[in-house]
């Protein structure tokens, strides 16, 4: 099977990149795959690593100007290869594949995957619903709900949870713990309880409701918690209401990482405390990890945990309900060890890449069998 895998983000990409990369590790023995994106992008970088895999330099807009040239350099991409599939992963790109594929005498299939939670309703939507999309993935329940009340219910919806590669993610024992803390941390972290996430240091993370949760604990256990946010470091706005808390020394910002496993390893608790969530690779990774999580109950990302059993579930946007966990875990530090590996057993079960890229297959195999 020839596939062609689009996406429109010219950076870091997030859990899109994350998707389309596990799909080509998955896939590329069997298949020929190639991949559509801009040359400075982290997925340009993370595909043209993966053996056998082509990527090509193309760029993706929603302005009027990707009509023209961008779109005919996207349809001599289709008719030169002959794909079999083309899965776009984002409105920008779903919109220009809709244009290059206008017309065409023998289009390839179009898929397209649903990432986030953000509204169905536009023209545009209903365009590409009628004219450039055959099936569609939902990475959630949740998801599947918005797309079953969407002009997409006419394509086909079917629920496919991201997948990782849960032998790439796996735990650490103690004793590496505490090195890999000492190594990427520090040595004055050792007596604490840390708390780390990879979902990014946007507002809109929560992570910054984990510090004032943290505020709102008696000075004793204050000290006992420290903060590990990996992503594009936050602005000053964002240091700002650390500072304003009084918790800046509680909080690490270790950057923007192609491997995030050694500074998750160090940690003891996983946090995604976001306020919108289609389903969340960073509490995958966590859980896959054997780190118990902390979540909130937004979108499709509490999907991912049963509360007392892998974890926590707390309402977006509450301090208070966070610090309620806090103290719960202060009270009862040993049922981290307990969280943790039901989290890892859930991974292993459910989370894993050899059903996610099974059950992609068979999508692109039923598109095109009808």
């Amino acid at each position: 099977m020839k596939i062609l895998y689009t996406n429109f983000h010219a950076r870091n990409g997030g859990g899109h990149v994350t998707y389309i990369v596990n799909l080509l590790q998955g896939l590329s023995p069997q298949h020929v795959l190639t991949v559509a994106t801009p040359k400075g992008s982290r997925l340009y970088r993370l595909a043209a690593a993966v053996p056998g895999v082509k990527v090509v330099d193309m760029s993706f807009s929603i302005r009027p100007s990707s009509w023209f040239s961008p779109r005919a350099a996207l349809r001599r991409l289709i008719v030169q290869e002959h794909f079999d599939i083309v899965h776009a992963n984002g409105t920008a790109d779903h919109k220009q594949v809709m244009l290059a594929l206008f017309g065409m005498r023998r289009p390839p299939a179009v898929v397209m995957t649903k990432h986030n939670s953000h509204s169905l309703t536009s023209f545009g939507h209903r365009m590409r619903a009628w004219l450039a999309t055959d099936r569609v993935i939902a990475v959630s329940d949740y998801v599947r709900g918005l797309l079953m009340k969407s002009p997409y219910q006419r394509c086909g919806v079917v629920t496919v949870r991201h997948g990782i590669d849960t032998d790439y993610f796996a735990p650490s024992d103690v004793g590496n713990k505490l090195a890999l803390r000492d190594q990427y941390l520090g040595t004055a972290l050792r007596d604490k309880i840390v708390l780390g996430s990879s979902a990014g240091s946007d507002f809109d993370k929560g992570w910054l409701d984990l510090i004032e949760a943290i505020s709102l604990l008696s000075p004793t256990q204050r000290g006992r918690f420290h903060v590990v946010v990996i992503g594009d470091p936050p602005n000053d706005a964002k240091l700002a209401r650390v500072d304003a808390l009084g918790l800046r020394a509680a909080v690490s910002f270790p950057g923007l990482l192609d491997d995030v496993r050694p500074v998750l390893a160090a940690c003891d608790v996983g946090f995604v405390l976001s306020y919108h969530e289609a389903l969340s690779f960073a509490c995958r990774e966590l859980m896959a990890l054997g780190l118990p999580v902390l979540v909130t109950r937004v979108g499709g990302l509490h999907e991912n945990v049963t509360a007392g059993q892998e974890g926590w579930i707390v309402p977006a946007k509450d301090p208070a309900a966070i610090a309620d966990v806090l103290r719960e875990i202060l009270a009862e530090p040993q049922q981290l060890q307990r969280l943790g590996d039901q989290a890892r057993a859930r991974a292993v079960r459910e989370f894993n890449l050899p059903d996610f890229v099974a059950q992609t297959l068979a999508v692109y195999q039923s598109v095109l069998k009808s």
